[in-house]
């Protein structure tokens, strides 16, 4: 190659203000040319493409010592001086410190990692280098000239097992033989810019962010946030720390993690899991995503945010968050403690905080009385300038139930005037509703959730005989609270597979429990009858679903109805779980004579006359019927009497009752008409 002499060398352009690493590395490739120079200086007619006896003599020999030319040359000497004081600026960089402390960087690992951050801050060293290797095109570092211009001691080797390799930060590309001292290396490009920005870290990742320094404005877990804190202070720092964050989609898990680094004066690194999966379909590819995250948040002082990413293969950032909807299953692996963090529900008290952050209109009573998550107070703020109705709408839309084919939702026509029940039965129902209504100001404001520590729903059996009512008061019910309904499908919900009708039931209740439904179990005998003496598996395992139910209803925080004509038949065990068993009896004859007088109206709704000679009076005292049989043959009735064109007259009635009562096995006679 075209010989250069160091002087010229030292003139290549370069930054105004150099990085120190990149100082170290210019000094030191400027006083190991002076010493080429020195020893080319004795080769006669110099370097050239071919190689001279003379050289091949000098090689052979290896003559002259580098640190004795040093020592006797003044040029050599001042530049060992300020080689001397840029190691020390570079040994006091505080990333460069970090890189050793926290990436566990050996000297020799280093000194090869700043050779090839060195020529992506200043290309024109790629020059020097290829000087130093006598070849034209071998302008990227390589173990062997890292060994010559840091003298490396006698033996050292980079091999597979370097810290370098393990993090990313540098690799060989050499594909025959990467291990060779003259295979050249790259640096990760993310780690050179680091270097060259005094520190400032990129990811270089799109699922993978920064969060914002600043602490939340608002806290909405200060207890999960004070526990936490005191917990990663008291280990100080023994290893990996694991903090687990479950709750459901929108609870403000990234929120409270960011409010936890804040408290510990520490950055935080948000990584989408699923993005980032999506991102990179390969193993191997995102096990090098999630090391080169996990060197990032070592390097920043930063903890990781792992969102909805319960596994990780890499190596463990001194803090890890781990925010999911799931349980994390995988093992803790030596080294790392872990703690997990159930996000409780929102308080009335917290909703209303959250809500007069977010906005300055009034506080609408769905978000006080509703369980809602805190994204979905964000989306219902938003609709805040449209009016108290939006907002209503907004937190109704963000709860609906999705439970697929095991609950259907019942349609809610009826208000409390159109229920016709005892006088003591309704006032049972308006307890309830009260209780359902009040529960979290009682629970929360009043403190008797204390009371309560398993679960603060309201369960309500109705029990009684088919057609008294207790559908339509569940369908009131649902209405007056400003509930959905939804009915549990027996059918859907009950499996001959073991283990399939907990997890159906499961389902329904988790979901249940986010939504603002009321869960209605029409039928409750079927799920909710007693256990029995185990004689086979089959007994074994229907005990088991039986006691699954017991727990889960006590655990149980939604509004949930029970309906049953079998109240015998129900376990013991459920009934003591109930806070109220409201018996609905057959109507007597003041109900009778109301249900009829609205079964039958006297006109139709465009004003034509409807009825001929009925009392309903009369038919209250002489028939013996459910509301539901009433209703049936009213309707029965009119069609009878639509058949004859001619008004609804007391013969269609009876005509009409005769044939419900016989579905019950109850004749009624022709006299009585």
């Amino acid at each position: 190659m075209t010989a250069a002499t160091s002087s010229q060398l030292s003139e290549l352009p370069r930054a105004v203000r150099a990085p120190t690493f990149l100082t170290r590395v210019r000094l030191r490739a400027q006083r190991y040319i002076s010493w080429l120079d020195h020893q080319w200086a004795s080769a006669p007619g110099g370097l050239g493409i071919s190689i001279s006896p003379h050289e091949v003599q000098r090689i052979l020999a290896a003559t002259g010592d580098e640190l004795a030319f040093c020592e006797a040359s003044a040029d050599a000497r001042a530049l060992s001086s300020a080689i001397h004081e840029a190691d020390a600026a570079f040994a006091a960089d505080p990333f460069a410190q970090r890189m050793r402390q926290e990436l566990d960087l050996s000297d020799v690992e280093l000194d090869l990692l700043t050779l090839a951050a060195a020529v992506e801050a200043d290309p024109w060293l790629r020059r020097a280098f290829g000087y130093i290797h006598d070849d034209a095109a071998g302008g990227l570092p390589t173990p062997w000239l890292a060994r010559q211009l840091f003298r490396w001691p006698t033996g050292v080797q980079i091999g597979p097992e370097s810290k370098l390799i393990a993090w990313k930060l540098a690799r060989p590309i050499e594909p025959t033989n990467p291990w060779s001292v003259t295979a050249p290396w790259v640096v990760d490009p993310t780690i050179a810019s680091a270097m060259i920005r005094d520190g400032a870290l990129d990811v270089g990742l799109d699922a993978v962010r920064f969060a914002a320094q600043d602490a939340p404005e608002l806290c909405l877990y200060p207890d999960e946030r004070d526990t936490i804190v005191a917990f990663v202070r008291a280990l100080a720092k023994p290893g990996a720390i694991e903090v687990v964050l479950a709750g459901p989609t929108g609870a403000g898990k990234r929120t409270l993690a960011a409010a936890i680094c804040a408290q510990l004066e520490c950055s935080l690194l948000v990584v989408d899991g699923p993005a980032l999966v999506a991102a990179h379909p390969d193993a191997a590819q995102l096990r090098d995503a999630l090391v080169r995250i996990v060197r990032c948040a070592r390097l920043a002082n930063a903890a990781v945010y792992w969102h909805e990413l319960d596994s990780v293969d890499a190596p463990a950032p001194a803090l890890a968050l781990f925010g999911t909807s799931r349980a994390v299953t995988h093992a803790v692996d030596g080294g790392v403690v872990r703690r997990s963090v159930r996000l409780p529900a929102l308080t009335r008290a917290a909703r209303a905080a959250l809500w007069s952050t977010l906005s300055g209109h009034e506080t609408p009573a769905p978000v006080l009385d509703w369980p809602l998550l805190p994204s979905d107070l964000v989306r219902a703020a938003m609709m805040a300038p449209a009016g108290p109705d939006a907002v209503v709408e907004a937190c109704r839309s963000t709860m609906r139930l999705d439970a697929g084919s095991l609950a259907a939702p019942l349609v809610r026509p009826y208000t409390w005037d159109d229920l016709v029940v005892s006088a003591s039965v309704k006032r049972h129902l308006g307890e309830l509703e009260t209780q359902a209504r009040l529960r979290w100001s009682v629970y929360e404001d009043w403190g008797f959730g204390k009371f309560f520590p398993m679960g603060r729903g309201i369960a309500a059996l109705f029990a009684g005989p088919s057609g008294t009512g207790k559908t339509m008061a569940a369908q009131v019910l649902a209405r007056s609270l400003g509930m959905e309904l939804y009915r549990v499908d027996l059918a859907g919900i009950m499996s001959k597979y073991i283990g399939e009708t907990e997890k159906n039931l499961r389902q329904v209740f988790d979901t249940c429990e986010r939504a603002n439904v009321l869960l209605f179990f029409d039928e409750a005998d079927a799920l909710f009858g007693q256990r029995m003496q185990v004689k086979d598996a089959h007994d074994r395992f229907a005990n088991i679903e039986i006691d699954y139910l017991l727990q889960r209803m006590e655990q149980f925080d939604g509004i949930a109805v029970l309906a049953t004509n079998r109240k015998n038949e129900i376990d013991q065990a459920f009934l003591r779980r109930v806070r109220f068993i409201i018996d609905f009896m057959p109507p007597g004859i003041a109900e009778r004579r109301e249900l009829w007088k609205r079964a039958l109206p006297s006109r139709s709704p465009t004003g034509e006359e409807l009825l001929s000679g009925i009392d309903p009076q009369a038919l209250a005292e002489r028939l013996d019927m459910t509301g539901a049989d009433i209703k049936n043959a009213a309707t029965s009735a009119a069609f009878l009497a639509r058949a004859e064109n001619s008004l609804i007259k007391p013969r269609h009635v009876f005509r009409a009752a005769r044939r419900e009562l016989a579905k019950r096995g109850i004749v009624l006679r022709e006299e009585a008409e």
